[in-house]
């Protein structure tokens, strides 16, 4: 699904050449420097395989409604173009339709904003039935607003039968109700996907194994991790959003006979409101895991902010309230890092109780994460005393894949257990 698939446009390919504009508004605050947000927008258009040929920044006292920046400074960014033969400008920053048609009628160049890039890369990537539904979803309610630059022939109207619009009913009128139609119907197939989504986690919360959740910024080694947890073959590429669909795996954690590991969609800064919404429901399988590990690439220069933005996106899923999954941190590509960056990393991390140094590319610190996840999914746990039927095999396999078996003996028809489980399991053992 492209955000460029209109009849005024060629459409986004593959090879195209871009320029990248960064306008560094006064008015935000940001705990990156310009070069960070140059690299990672330029890293964004390189997921799809855009060829960035240019890349400035422009300081911006008060944002101007109609234009977002000068006029001198688009004349500036017309003649860049112009010089390294770039007809497509990205802009990093989120776009109002009016000010991304200005920008294109001054410059001559096909624009594309923060928030269009992004929608792009899920847009190629999305692999599933329902991953590609929450895109379109995501697409056509950033499309709805730009319905006004989208088309050429806004005078014309439709007469007709009613099932293609009444009587006088302009072309962007009819178009915009398709939209809205479209979107309904998407809503409702990803209500019964909820639904479904739903049904499976009640029952793996009734399964003998704990969820572990992976959660981090994009790009920060999470699909390199999942894969040397769980000997899998997940996509993990030096890419932006290399990962958009979540895939759950059996992963060995000592004291556990099985448990899953989930890797999920990467977060980014000023994640567009649109896709927040639209992976809602993917989201909250995070919120139903036993553990959450924030993967955090320890190695970047801008490493604490992006642990901001993943902590804002979880906290806007309600993860920062009482009773949500314990979360632990695991500091990953240690492997980037030597001689005093490496001792100050190592250092730091020994000080806090809930953090794990790693490298996922080479292996470094994986088994003492496991024996983390292990003890943390037993923290707080208690030992009890439980008297089954000798025939109740499901319940006696649950605690033993869920707990610590520290006693197990037989009278006739009733098997005596002292059994170590944390609260969550001993509630979740009670229900079943």
């Amino acid at each position: 699904m492209s955000v460029f698939n209109r009849a005024d446009d060629e459409g986004v390919s593959r090879g195209e050449r871009a320029l990248v504009v960064l306008p560094d508004r006064v008015d935000v605050k940001s705990m990156r420097s310009l070069d960070a947000r140059l690299d990672e927008a330029s890293g964004l258009a390189a997921a799809i395989g855009i060829d960035v040929v240019g890349r400035k920044s422009f300081r911006i006292r008060a944002a101007r409604p109609a234009s977002l920046f000068g006029k001198g400074q688009l004349d500036e960014v017309k003649a860049l173009a112009a010089e390294v033969d770039a007809h497509l400008l990205i802009v990093d920053a989120a776009l109002t339709p009016v000010q991304q048609k200005n920008i294109e009628d001054i410059t001559k160049a096909k624009v594309i904003d923060r928030t269009g890039l992004i929608l792009e890369i899920f847009g190629e990537r999305a692999a599933t039935a329902e991953g590609r539904l929450q895109v379109e979803l995501a697409h056509l309610d950033y499309q709805a607003g730009r319905l006004v630059r989208s088309w050429t022939h806004l005078e014309r109207q439709r007469g007709g039968f009613g099932f293609l619009g009444g009587p006088g009913e302009t072309q962007i009128e009819a178009d915009r109700r398709l939209i809205r139609d479209r979107m309904a119907k998407i809503r409702r197939e990803l209500d019964q996907v909820k639904r479904t989504r739903g049904l499976h986690r009640e029952r793996r919360q009734r399964a003998p194994w704990p969820v572990v959740a992976l959660v981090g910024y994009t790009n920060a080694g999470k699909s390199t991790l999942f894969n040397q947890m769980t000997a899998a073959t997940v996509m993990a590429e030096d890419l932006l959003f290399a990962t958009l669909d979540p895939t759950m795996r059996d992963v060995r954690i000592p004291g556990f006979d099985k448990a899953i590991l989930s890797d999920t969609v990467g977060f980014v800064s000023e994640l567009p409101t649109q896709l927040v919404a639209a992976f809602r429901a993917t989201l909250e399988e995070v919120s139903s895991a036993d553990l959450i590990i924030h993967v955090r690439d320890i190695a970047h220069p801008d490493s604490d902010a992006q642990a901001s933005d993943v902590a804002t996106v979880l906290g806007s899923l309600g993860l920062d309230e009482p009773g949500s999954p314990p979360r632990l941190e695991a500091w990953n590509k240690l492997d980037l890092l030597d001689g005093s960056d490496r001792e100050a990393t190592l250092n730091e991390a020994a000080r806090r109780d809930d953090v794990v140094t790693l490298s996922a590319l080479t292996g470094e610190g994986v088994e003492r994460l496991r024996e983390e996840i292990g003890q943390r999914l037993q923290d707080g746990a208690v030992v009890h005393r439980v008297k089954l039927s000798a025939s109740d095999g499901s319940r006696i396999a649950w605690l033993h894949a869920r707990g610590e078996v520290l006693d197990q003996r037989s009278e006739g028809e009733t098997m005596h257990l002292a059994v170590k489980l944390s609260a969550d399991n001993w509630a979740r053992f009670q229900a079943l």
